[in-house]
């Protein structure tokens, strides 16, 4: 007997730290389109995950900005859905029930070193900002071995440099001291990115045991997606490229977890004219702002003209030195300016 389809599911996931802008104006655009190509459904995540820096009032700027461009989902914080609650802030269950399982196999460890990267932990990494190879300070001699390969060898958890002071923690309870994931040394962790292609990464080399909880008590930004993809049944993930880098450490919780990690199409980010990538700190390059001028959705969604991205703080928008603002975005080939993404394939599961 033949296995059912897994239909096509792509998310957006915007954070309302901020007004959103021109660059995540097209990478979600593309998602819409993916989705829709693939006559799929879209999710709309809402990833509040961090209470000191996200603002309700940028929730419903967030809503209302991505209605206007003319981006639709079919589940979200806003129409629910089978899989919510679609607000991070209200999946603390979700996440505890990943840190339990994580626990109980010995995969994470108390942590009480770096506070930059404490901080980092519960948002999603930017370009430039990717966090150093932990040094293992406070990592244990000795873990448990868990998971399986794709290939069906274990996972080989060895061990680390000497064991750092910890404080007192409870085994049912996160808060009080920070937890990292004790990434496999020397395992290559490989995947085919539909923009990018293959991609390769050794963990230990390329990067190191990473946080997934902080002693605040605010979950991680890479447990939480990987928990929340999983439980909403996401297939294909489209993102900017500055977290590419962040797949491998997501794939190896995928795999700990003892989850299908989902199909990954990475988009060229879009960037001022000094090459820098646009932040919500560009407000003359947000959504709102642009709307305030008069520009159209459709307007937004090419970039515009290069004399008007002249007019908006002399910036001329790129992206990764090929410029996406000259056209439209081309979606019934599935090519955006000049360059393909790869179709994925129907993806099978079982039940």
């Amino acid at each position: 007997m033949s296995l059912p389809t897994f239909p096509y599911r792509g998310r957006i996931a915007p954070s309302p730290t901020g007004l959103l802008h021109l660059g995540h104006a097209r990478t979600f655009w593309i998602a819409a389109r993916r989705a829709a190509e693939n006559r799929g459904a879209l999710v709309m995540r809402n990833e509040d995950l961090d209470p000191q820096r996200c603002r309700a009032e940028f929730v419903a700027a967030m809503i209302e900005d991505l209605r206007w461009l003319g981006t639709s989902w079919d589940e979200g914080p806003d129409c629910g859905g089978e899989f919510g609650p679609y607000s991070q802030s209200e999946r603390r269950e979700f996440y505890l029930s990943a840190w339990r399982k994580l626990r109980e196999m010995g995969a994470i460890y108390p942590c009480t070193c770096s506070r930059r990267d404490v901080a980092l932990a519960a948002s999603a990494p930017n370009e430039g900002d990717d966090e150093l190879i932990y040094s293992g300070k406070c990592r244990p001699a000795e873990a448990k071995a868990f998971g399986l390969r794709p290939t069906g060898q274990p996972l080989r958890l060895r061990s680390g440099q000497a064991r750092g002071a910890v404080p007192a923690w409870s085994d049912s309870d996160p808060r009080g001291v920070n937890w990292r994931f004790r990434v496999p040394d020397g395992d290559v962790v490989s995947f085919d990115d539909l923009r990018f292609g293959p991609q390769t990464a050794i963990a230990g080399k390329d990067f190191g045991d990473f946080i997934v909880w902080r002693r605040d008590d605010v979950p991680a930004y890479h447990l939480a997606v990987v928990v929340d993809d999983a439980a909403m049944r996401i297939t294909e993930v489209v993102r900017g490229a500055d977290l590419l880098k962040s797949t491998a450490r997501q794939i190896l919780l995928y795999q700990a977890l003892g989850l299908e990690a989902p199909d990954y199409c990475h988009c060229d980010l879009v960037r001022d004219e000094s090459g820098v990538r646009l932040a919500k700190r560009h407000d003359a390059l947000s959504i709102r702002r642009l709307r305030e001028l008069g520009w159209t959705a459709e307007r937004v969604r090419e970039g515009g003209e290069p004399s008007d991205r002249k007019k908006l703080q002399q910036r001329r928008i790129t992206s990764c030195g090929e410029n996406y603002c000259s056209g439209a975005m081309a979606h019934a080939s599935g090519r955006l300016g000049g360059r393909s993404f790869a179709t994925p394939e129907k993806r099978l599961r079982s039940g």
